[in-house]
């Protein structure tokens, strides 16, 4: 496999606390795959953001509230990217 192979498999996901990409997703995953993915992602930031919408938040300081937001972007961030993906597969073909 020849590096413009691997730059057209491997979808870099977009970096959040650095200055280029870490992550990547296989575009050549199964589609199962990359949906129990981001599946598995949003529903974990649902129940996450639901758990916090139930809180009480007499005592959170401001960085417990920027933890809470960044939290939630990077998962709902991942799971863009990934849906990404599989829009790219299923409807470009």
């Amino acid at each position: 496999m020849n590096t413009q192979d691997l730059s057209e498999r491997f979808i870099p996901m977009t970096p959040i606390a650095s200055d280029g990409p870490v992550l990547f997703v296989d575009s050549k995953a199964p589609l199962v795959d990359l949906h129990a993915c981001a599946s598995e992602r949003l529903v974990t930031a649902l129940d996450y953001l639901n758990l916090m919408a139930c809180a009480t938040l007499r005592d959170a300081s401001d960085k417990d509230m920027s933890t809470v937001t960044n939290t939630a972007r990077l998962l709902l961030q991942d799971v863009r990217d990934v849906l990404g993906v599989i829009e790219t597969r299923a409807f470009c073909k």
